[in-house]
């Protein structure tokens, strides 16, 4: 899988660079047809607390999964989006061993 991370109008530095490398690594254990992910990290209205936005893109076989969160910092951010990705990964994964087992049922039958 190739993660791609961009820093928008700031320089991340590599700590952060590499937990958020981590972390979307990690997502190929809760399904392995990931093509490819894109990080977006930006500012939103320095003004707020709550001003660290983080998106995450995965590319997967049919629709691409995408997720934003905004939080205090950017670690934080991460964690959630990695969290919700995890769970729609394994949606996904459950839907397509549904759609097998069904293909596989309808086989036997027309056999």
């Amino acid at each position: 899988m190739t993660i791609q991370i961009h820093s928008i109008h700031f320089d991340a530095d590599k700590k952060l660079i590499d937990l958020i490398t981590k972390k979307v690594e990690k997502l190929n254990h809760f399904f392995d047809a990931i093509i490819g992910s894109e990080v977006f990290m930006k500012i939103d209205k320095a003004s707020t607390a709550e001003n660290k936005v983080v998106e995450i893109k995965l590319n997967v076989p049919g629709n691409d999964l995408f997720v934003k969160r905004q939080c205090q910092s950017f670690e934080e951010a991460a964690d959630e989006c990695t969290d919700a990705l995890r769970q729609q990964l394994k949606k996904r994964k459950e839907k397509t061993k549904r759609s097998l087992s069904r293909k596989r049922e309808a086989a036997k039958f027309m056999a």
